[in-house]
C-alpha cells in the first residue's frame, strides 16, 4: 500500500474515532479502481445506486446501457435532505450541491483517442466543443446544456505517471437556473482508466461554498499502486 493510501486509511480510522464522540466531520470514498480517493461532507448522502445507473446510463435493460455501466464504477453524494439521483443535474433547482464520482475502463480506441480534452469532457457533458457544433446543438429541440459558460481551466501537474485537469464552468441546464460544475479528471498512468469527480450547484451558491468544494476537489487523488 502507498502512502497516500495509507495515510487515507489513517484519517478512515480517526474520523471512526471521532464519530464516538460528537460524529465524524467527512465520510472517505474510495473508487472501485482501488486508486481514487476522495473525501466530502458527512452530511452529504449518497444516493442510491441503481436510480443513478438509470440517470447516467439510460435504460438498464437495453445492451449498450448495460455494455456502458460494466465499465464504469459510479457513485453520487446528494447535499440535500432528501438525496435524490435527479438532482445530478438538478434542473428544479434543489439549492444544495451534489458529488458524482466515475471511475470508467477505456476500450482500446479510447486509449488510442486520450488526452486532456478527452479529459475535460469525460464526465460525460460537452465542454470541449467546437463553437459552431455547439450554438448547432443548443438550437436544437430539447438539447438540455445551453449558456456554456467556462470559468477555468487547469493542467494540473503529473504525478506517478497520472495526468489530469481541473475544470470549472456554468450551463443552463433543462431550462432550470444556471448551475457551476466543478470537474476534476485523472488519465491513470498505464492509460486503461479515467477518474472523474463533478461537483454540481448552483451558480448562485457557488461561490459562498467555494471553500467547501474546494476542499473536496483537493482531496480527490489518484494514485498509482506498486506492482
Amino acid at each position: 500500500m502507498g502512502p497516500r493510501l495509507i495515510a487515507l486509511a489513517a484519517a478512515a480510522v480517526i474520523a471512526a474515532g471521532a464519530a464516538g464522540c460528537g460524529g465524524a466531520e467527512f465520510t472517505y470514498v474510495m473508487g472501485g479502481d482501488g486508486q481514487s480517493y476522495f473525501k466530502i461532507p458527512a452530511s452529504w448522502r449518497k444516493v442510491d445506486q441503481k436510480a443513478l445507473d438509470r440517470e447516467l446510463f439510460g435504460d438498464l435493460t437495453s445492451a449498450t446501457a448495460q455494455s456502458r455501466k460494466q465499465l464504469s464504477w459510479t457513485v453520487g453524494y446528494d447535499g440535500d435532505r432528501t438525496p435524490s439521483a435527479g438532482h445530478l443535474l438538478d434542473p428544479g433547482g434543489s439549492g444544495e450541491p451534489f458529488a458524482f464520482a466515475m471511475v470508467s475502463e477505456l476500450t482500446e480506441d479510447q486509449r488510442d483517442a486520450a488526452s486532456l480534452d478527452a479529459l475535460r469532457n469525460a464526465a460525460m457533458l460537452p465542454v470541449v466543443v467546437e463553437d459552431d457544433l455547439r450554438e448547432r446543438m443548443e438550437q436544437t429541440p430539447g438539447y438540455p446544456f445551453k449558456k456554456f459558460e467556462l470559468l477555468s481551466d487547469e493542467v494540473l501537474p503529473p504525478e506517478d505517471g497520472v495526468r489530469g485537469v481541473h475544470v470549472v464552468y456554468n450551463f443552463k441546464v433543462l431550462g432550470g437556473p444556471v448551475q457551476t460544475f466543478d470537474q476534476t479528471a485523472y488519465l491513470a498512468a498505464d492509460g486503461t482508466r479515467v477518474s472523474v469527480l463533478l461537483i454540481r450547484c448552483p451558480a448562485a451558491s457557488y461561490r459562498g461554498r467555494a471553500e467547501q468544494i474546494g476542499g473536496i476537489t483537493q482531496s480527490f487523488k489518484v494514485k498509482r499502486l506498486p506492482g
